[in-house]
């Protein structure tokens, strides 16, 4: 019988969290759209409002850039660039306001060598290595009964748990940044404020299923492998 072919772990375990990851993406897309829509009293766009956040923090070093695709602001942090998606750079919208103070909020914790980012960052290599290895290793060691060899492989695999874990509080934290500066040098009015908060909220709920998913696939590796064993 194949190792993973009845697998009720990943009915009860894997199957919810994968349903709680899709009602998130939805989430997020929906309330994008919605914000997306409504332009901020005072025609910021998003480009003008990162590099507020930015200035706020004595930050001088670092670029504003405009990509193309949907959703696909990040910060680079090797090149000391924020990327902003063609829907937020030039866009005066609510929701481009907040994805771009949110990502030159991850520039801020960079220039103060916030401590979560780092551990983040510093887990990349290890994660990589896990989600390449991790199960195939774990495998090979119960078949060919080498125990140290299972625990090796759910420990790298575990990375990717961790750095979902970790990966929580440095996009809260961003997020939180993003609202105080905001809010403090009033770049959207009250109810806009509200509209920049629900779509950085939906966005943090993708954060928070891709940590139960990836916590609920670890819980499901361990007791697999727990039951063989015994």
């Amino acid at each position: 019988m194949p190792f993973f072919f009845y697998d009720y772990y990943y009915i009860i375990l894997v199957i919810p969290a994968m349903l709680l990851a899709v009602w998130a993406q939805f989430k997020v897309k929906s309330t994008y759209n919605k914000f997306s829509k409504v332009e901020n009293s005072r025609r910021i766009t998003g480009a003008y409002a990162a590099q507020a956040i930015l200035t706020f923090y004595g930050i001088n070093d670092v670029r504003i850039e405009q990509v193309s695709g949907k959703l696909t602001d990040h910060y680079d942090p090797k090149s000391k660039v924020i990327r902003l998606s063609e829907g937020v750079y030039g866009s005066s919208s609510i929701a481009a306001v907040g994805i771009a103070c949110h990502e030159a909020g991850h520039a801020a914790q960079h220039a103060e060598d916030y401590k979560p980012i780092k551990i983040r960052n510093s887990l990349i290599p290890v994660c990589n290595i896990g989600s390449t290895l991790g199960i195939p290793l774990a495998i090979a060691g119960y078949f060919f009964g080498f125990e140290p060899l299972i625990t090796v492989g759910l420990l790298l695999y575990s990375a990717i748990a961790l750095f979902q874990v970790v990966t929580l509080p440095v996009e809260f934290n961003a997020s939180r940044r993003a609202i105080n500066v905001i809010e403090e040098r009033g770049l959207l009015v009250q109810d806009e404020t509200d509209g920049a908060k629900k779509v950085l909220k939906a966005a943090a709920m993708t954060y928070v299923a891709s940590m139960i998913v990836a916590l609920a696939n670890l819980l499901r590796l361990v007791l697999r492998f727990n039951n063989r064993r015994n």
